[in-house]
């Protein structure tokens, strides 16, 4: 029996608004919503089942080692939608025969989509 991925977990100083972001993101819907913590639950049976959201005390300070990876059928247009969210552009790259945008969401995780 292999493993697999059940959650994708961020740590955050604000739970609440930072799940909302996401939710529009993924469509993914809240489950559980508390001040320290909010979990969001996949709407299909594709992919990982939830998304949650654990409220730390201090803010982020480094380069993530782990990020989330986007895929759209128009990149572009999901860029200026994700901007209007409130996500951030930082980078265009292109490599590997492929090319994807780094950005980041509204409290400093990078995420790339493509």
């Amino acid at each position: 029996m292999s493993s697999f991925l059940k959650y994708v977990t961020f740590d955050c100083v604000n739970p609440c608004h930072l799940s909302e972001f996401w939710s529009e993101v993924t469509g993914y819907e809240p489950v559980t919503v508390r001040d320290d913590f909010v979990a969001l639950a996949a709407p299909d049976k594709r992919g990982v089942r939830g998304i949650l959201f654990w409220q730390v005390p201090e803010p982020k300070t480094a380069k993530s080692r782990m990020h989330v990876d986007l895929a759209s059928k128009d990149p572009q247009d999901e860029i200026e939608r994700l901007i209007g969210l409130g996500a951030q552009k930082v980078d265009y790259r292109e490599g590997n025969g492929t090319s994807w945008t780094v950005m980041l969401d509204p409290e400093g995780n990078e995420f790339c989509i493509g």
